[in-house]
């Protein structure tokens, strides 16, 4: 596959959305408004959206704005996870390149990859690595990965001796995609209802329900040469349906690599969740060839099971522009702006309804209507600093 950059043309930041996404919607206007930011950090222009399959790039703030050139050298922010075969076509050669992810098959962007399979025999797709499952065993949940009906009740039945068992589509975002099943007869439902609605070809992932749950998240993010690496939490909030969903994310963030975040005074379970991230990280990137990303984020679940057991294990991955990223942003924007600043602390918010407001410290990522949830705020903000 060839390039479908103009050699004539300048560098510049842009965005990739996802394929029939809203160009306006808040997705699209809160990543666009980071791949603005982005340009700022990076001291380029940021030149619009990119069409792939057309290989030209539209200015998305220009209403009737014509399609152009794909600049040389471009910088990309994908709203995916973006493979091989695409990164060739658009001369994305590594992490410098862009702000997310390359992955050499698709599967390998889901939260397929965390699980084994239940028996050698079981289908899987091509490029699966079974070093991969077996090299993150000890710092994930007990569970299983599927991509057959008949394979996936026999690994839920095989999860059941030891209590309840959550099941998650691949392709599911946002706690969507997912239920617990008590006993065979709901998990075999559950599943049946998965496969007649979405299939479960592209993967579903079983694994040990806890109770009484908190998700950390640890990432890390490279711009040019700074590094920047972080732990955090989730809030929830209430959407416009009254429903409970993602609020923002409260981030500790350091100059340097997961060892400068574990050289840290962390409290025991904060330590383990960091530590169980790092080897995911490192085990990804040796069990799938051609694998890198400038922004990692991983979801890291502790709590108890049905007989009281303690767990902590990563969920999955994200190795493209995410809900935290506004925070990430203004730390790597303190970092470079102040060379002795080693700490951060920095958070991002989603508020919705029309009397929503922002902290008066806060960079608005996105402020508006949007056609599928209502009126939204996003945020971000910094809010502490450390130099030693």
């Amino acid at each position: 596959m060839g390039s479908i950059r103009d050699n004539g043309a300048a560098r510049g930041v842009v965005y990739v959305p996802k394929t029939g996404a809203l160009p306006h919607g808040h997705e699209c206007a809160t990543h666009r408004a980071q791949a603005h930011r982005l340009a700022d950090l990076l001291g380029q222009d940021f030149v619009g959206d990119l069409d792939i399959e057309a290989g030209t790039v539209r200015n998305a703030g220009v209403t009737g704005g014509l399609p152009g050139a794909l600049p040389l050298h471009a910088y990309f922010v994908p709203a995916d996870s973006i493979s091989t075969e695409a990164a060739a076509q658009l001369g994305v050669r590594d992490e410098q390149d862009l702000f997310g992810g390359v992955v050499p098959h698709p599967f390998v962007a889901t939260k397929t990859i965390t699980h084994g399979l239940l028996a050698p025999e079981a289908q899987a797709p091509t490029g699966w690595s079974r070093d991969f499952a077996e090299a993150v065993r000890e710092v994930t949940l007990p569970g299983y990965s599927a991509f057959a009906l008949d394979d996936a009740l026999a690994a839920g039945r095989r999860l059941l001796e030891r209590g309840p068992v959550r099941a998650k589509l691949a392709l599911g975002v946002g706690g969507l995609g997912q239920a617990v099943a008590q006993d065979a007869a709901q998990l075999e439902r559950v599943l049946r209802e998965f496969d007649a609605d979405a299939g479960l070809h592209e993967g579903v992932v079983l694994e040990s329900n806890l109770e009484q749950v908190a998700t950390l998240s640890a990432g890390r993010v490279r711009l040019g040469e700074l590094v920047v690496t972080y732990y955090g939490q989730q809030r929830l909030t209430r959407d416009n349906r009254g429903a409970e969903v993602y609020g923002g994310s409260d981030l500790v963030l350091v100059r340097g690599d997961f060892d400068a975040l574990l050289a840290l005074d962390l409290d025991p379970p904060v330590r383990q969740a960091l530590e169980q991230a790092s080897i995911y990280h490192a085990a990804a990137l040796r069990c799938y060839p051609g694998l890198f990303a400038s922004r990692c984020n991983y979801d890291i679940a502790q709590g108890r099971d049905a007989a009281g057991r303690w767990h902590s294990g990563v969920l999955e991955q994200s190795w493209r522009i995410g809900g935290a990223s506004g925070a990430e942003l203004e730390a790597v924007d303190a970092f470079l702006r102040e060379p002795e600043l080693r700490l951060v602390r920095a958070s991002t918010g989603e508020i919705y309804g029309a009397d929503a407001q922002a902290p008066a410290d806060a960079r608005i990522y996105y402020w508006g209507e949007d056609p599928h949830v209502g009126r939204l705020l996003k945020y971000a903000r910094t809010q502490g600093y450390g130099y030693t």
